[in-house]
C-alpha cells in the first residue's frame, strides 16, 4: 500500500496535530452542567457545552444544551440551540454563540502583519428554519471583524468558509483573547456587516442573515467545528476525550467534593481548616473561584471561602466557632478562567 493510500485511509487523523484551533469542536465535554440546558442570559455569558458561550443583549431568548444521537456519521454529540420566543430585533440587539481562542494558540497565524495566513472554518449544521445564517471572526479589541454567511437546511450539511488573514489591526498573541468565532442567532443592524471582507469595527453577523430567534421553537444544531490554516477544509481532527477535557480545564474546572475537615474544642474560638486545591490543568490566568454546592452534611461550619492562589492552585478555608464538634466541608468549587 502506498503512503498516499495510507494517508487517505487515516483521513482526519493525518497531518500535524492541533490543526484545529477550536477546543471541544465536537461538543463532547460538558463540565458546566453535564449537558443541562442553559439560557443565553443577557450580558452574562452562560455555558452548557465547554468553551461555547451563550450570550445576548437580553436574557431568555434562546437556550443551548448538549444533545446526542446517531443521525450524523462521525459525530454523536452537538450543541442544540432552541429559540425561546419570537423575538424582533432592535438595531443594537444581538443573540450569539461564540468561542474565544487564546492568543497563544493562534500566534502563528501572523494576523495584523503582511504575512497573515489564510484560514478555513468548517462545521456541520442542521436547523428547523432553513436560510442563510451569519457569523463572524473578530479580534480581542473588538475593532476588527470579518462577517460571513453560510447555508442552513433541514438536513445535516457541512459548511466551509475560507478567510484571508487580516493584514492590519492588532491581534493578541498572549494568554488573552486572540480570535473570537461567533455564530449569530439574531443580530441587529448595528452589529451586522457586509459578508466577505474585513471591517474596522465589531460585527457579529452578516447583513441580511436569518433571524433564528425570530421564530419561537426554532432549533439549530452545530458540531464538528474546525478552524485551521489553509485554503480548504480537511477532515475533522479528533482528539482523545482526556486531551479535550484537559484543554477545556485550562479555562474551567470543578473540584471533586469534600475539601476540608477539622475539630472545634474551644469556647467561642474560631477554628479553621485549610484545603489546597491543586488544579488538574494550569489555568490561562488566575481564575475566579466560586462555591457552587454545599451539602447538608456540613456541621457547624461557616460557608467555606476561596482565599487566594495562582494558575496552578488555590487555598480554601472553612471556619467554625462550635465546641466539641467534628466538622467537615462537603462542597464543590469551580475555577473560571474563561476568555
Amino acid at each position: 500500500m502506498t503512503q498516499a493510500n495510507i494517508l487517505a485511509q487515516i483521513g482526519s487523523q493525518s497531518g500535524p496535530t492541533f490543526r484545529n484551533r477550536i477546543i471541544n469542536g465536537a461538543m463532547q465535554v460538558t463540565q458546566y452542567g453535564g449537558g443541562a440546558t442553559n439560557n443565553g442570559s443577557g450580558a452574562t455569558a452562560t455555558y452548557s457545552v465547554d468553551r461555547w458561550a451563550l450570550y445576548g443583549s437580553s436574557s431568555s431568548k434562546f437556550t443551548g444544551q448538549q444533545s446526542s444521537g446517531t443521525s450524523l456519521a462521525g459525530f454523536n454529540k452537538w450543541l442544540y440551540l432552541v429559540s425561546s420566543a419570537a423575538t424582533s430585533l432592535g438595531a443594537s440587539d444581538y443573540y450569539t454563540v461564540y468561542q474565544s481562542i487564546e492568543g497563544l494558540n493562534v500566534a502563528d497565524l501572523g494576523w495584523g502583519t503582511a504575512n497573515a495566513k489564510t484560514i478555513t472554518l468548517s462545521f456541520w449544521v442542521i436547523g428547523s428554519v432553513a436560510g442563510t445564517y451569519g457569523g463572524s471572526l473578530s479580534n480581542g479589541a473588538n475593532n476588527r471583524s470579518y462577517p460571513f454567511t453560510y447555508p442552513v437546511t433541514t438536513s445535516w450539511s457541512q459548511v466551509s468558509v475560507t478567510i484571508a488573514g487580516d493584514t492590519t489591526g492588532t491581534w493578541n498573541t498572549d494568554n488573552t483573547r486572540g480570535i473570537t468565532l461567533t455564530y449569530g442567532l439574531g443580530v441587529g443592524t448595528t452589529y451586522s456587516g457586509t459578508a466577505g471582507s474585513w471591517a474596522g469595527t465589531l460585527y457579529l453577523s452578516a447583513t441580511g442573515a436569518t433571524n433564528f430567534v425570530g421564530t419561537s421553537g426554532a432549533n439549530l444544531s452545530i458540531t464538528g467545528v474546525q478552524l485551521e490554516v489553509g485554503s480548504s477544509a480537511t477532515g475533522f481532527e479528533y482528539r482523545q476525550y482526556q486531551q479535550e477535557l484537559a484543554l477545556c480545564q485550562r479555562y474551567y474546572e470543578k473540584s471533586n467534593g469534600v475539601v476540608a475537615s477539622g475539630y472545634s474544642d474551644g469556647v467561642g474560638l474560631l477554628y479553621c481548616c485549610v484545603f489546597n486545591w491543586f488544579y488538574k490543568s494550569e489555568k490561562r490566568a488566575s481564575p475566579t473561584v466560586n462555591r457552587i454546592t454545599n451539602a447538608s452534611s456540613v456541621l457547624n461550619v461557616n460557608q467555606p471561602a476561596y482565599t487566594g492562589g495562582g494558575t496552578n492552585s488555590c487555598e480554601i478555608v472553612a471556619t467554625s466557632t462550635a465546641t466539641g464538634r467534628t466538622y467537615f466541608v462537603d462542597a464543590i468549587f469551580e475555577a473560571v478562567a474563561e476568555l
